[in-house]
């Protein structure tokens, strides 16, 4: 029988005793099992130097062997196992210049938040803790350890995190702490764009995303990573369409929609596009006759995303997907009007099914008509995947052998034979043929 990522941490644990040295599981791990939460990974702390670790373990990868971290590999599984260490200055808001291996205690005093500070004792079964972690738990508070202006000089991106683990464990920040993030909100933009990424990425696909915004917004931090974003608050919408309120009350209504529904797929292309999908909104507000208008404002906000994204380092792929759902999601009113053809292309296109989800949480965060969203369920079903994307009655090489020589009108045969297939009014190639040679002749000069 496979062993579990446990059972491997603790035996990694006990080998490090075996030999002479401390070894606790550490971190995110222990605050988990605390919560009686699943835990992903299992860290461990040692007093082990590297060298060390490499010697008693056949299969290890010095990751940060200077730092005192050594990856131990076990089978598809890996173990963070580092020393015990204290850090000198911070020259990058990210990394110590260098560090000296200390005692457990001094090696806890170091680290970001109170409930990541936490040891566990395997061989005595019990919680070590040197910082009220446990108490902080108990009254769900993120504290740092220590001067949290200090705390956040070290690494900046510890000013994110704290909201994220806030927002995840549904915890209050202690005042302090709060203080001390907001007064050095901006200086968030010292950390890569990659490394700010990876901490709103997993804000918005966690639970309690509504928290996490609010938290960024009120902070200063989205003013900082998402100016365009920030615009959002204020932006006034027609009552009749948006009781809800403004922009920003919208998007976050849509997250909170989105944590009740359990039959939506939680995706980055979601919700980045619910995040973005009205961004066009304060660059083309327009009041006139006591009526609010927002003209274009899905192509302008698919050019602003863009340049968002981009900013954030999201993979072109993702990219090139959120902004086509940004600049088509207002197509969807249009769709119970549309001809077979293009409807059916419309809902072939391959983030249709994210589109769809979409359209019917900004349907409910507004004006709660699903009309459309139920239109399109019908014709889904009744359409199936034969009928959306059927194989080509005809094709470019079949135009050859026909005697049309190859160029442009080759596209525009080619996607009239299959607006009527799509449509239904021809179904075999010499249907498609006729069609081709009475609609567009050769020429014979």
């Amino acid at each position: 029988m496979a062993q579990s990522k446990k059972d491997i941490a603790y035996k990694i644990i006990r080998h490090l005793h075996a030999d002479g040295c401390e070894a606790y599981l550490v971190g995110g791990c222990v605050r988990d099992m605390v919560m009686h939460r699943p835990i992903a990974d299992f860290d461990i702390a040692t007093s082990a130097p590297p060298e060390q670790v490499m010697r008693l373990f056949p299969h290890t990868v010095a990751v940060g062997a200077q730092f005192g971290v050594v990856l131990v590999l076990e089978g598809d599984n890996q173990f963070e196992v580092a020393t015990f260490r204290a850090d000198d200055r911070y020259i990058d808001g990210r990394r110590p210049e260098s560090v000296r291996f200390v005692s457990a205690r001094e090696d806890v005093m170091r680290r970001d938040f109170t409930i990541n500070g936490l040891l566990f004792d395997i061989i005595r079964d019990k919680v070590i803790d040197y910082i009220q972690g446990l108490d902080d738990i108990a009254s769900k508070t993120i504290r740092t350890i220590g001067d949290p202006l200090q705390r956040f000089d070290e690494d900046k991106l510890r000013l994110m995190r704290a909201i994220r683990f806030a927002a995840r464990f549904d915890f209050i920040i202690e005042k302090n702490t709060w203080s001390a993030l907001t007064r050095t909100a901006p200086g968030i933009l010292a950390v890569s764009w990659e490394r700010i990424r990876d901490e709103l990425l997993k804000m918005l696909l966690q639970q309690n995303t509504v928290t996490a915004l609010e938290l960024l917004f009120a902070s200063g931090l989205l003013l900082s990573i998402a100016p365009e974003i920030h615009a959002l608050k204020g932006v006034r919408q027609p009552e009749e369409f948006h009781p809800e309120g403004d922009v920003y009350d919208h998007t976050l209504k849509m997250f909170r929609l989105l944590d009740t529904l359990d039959t939506v797929e939680r995706n980055e292309t979601l919700v980045l596009a619910i995040l973005l999908h009205d961004i066009g909104k304060p660059a083309t507000f327009r009041e006139a006759e006591d009526r609010i208008r927002f003209h274009n404002h899905n192509y302008v906000g698919s050019r602003i995303s863009g340049e968002l994204l981009k900013r954030w380092r999201i993979p072109n792929d993702t990219i090139k997907n959120v902004c086509h759902i940004v600049n088509n999601h207002m197509n969807f009113i249009n769709a119970p009007k549309m001809r077979q053809n293009r409807l059916k292309r419309f809902i072939r296109h391959p983030v249709f099914a994210v589109e769809l989800d979409l359209h019917r949480l900004d349907c409910l965060a507004s004006h709660g008509d699903l009309s459309t969203y139920d239109f399109l369920k019908r014709k889904i079903q009744e359409f199936g995947n034969e009928k959306i994307s059927p194989p080509p009655l005809l094709t470019g090489k079949q135009l050859l052998e026909m005697g049309y020589a190859p160029g442009p009108r080759f596209k525009e045969m080619l996607t009239a034979v299959e607006d009527l297939q799509l449509e239904e009014t021809i179904q075999t190639f010499e249907e498609a043929e006729q069609f081709v040679r009475t609609t567009f002749p050769l020429d014979t000069k």
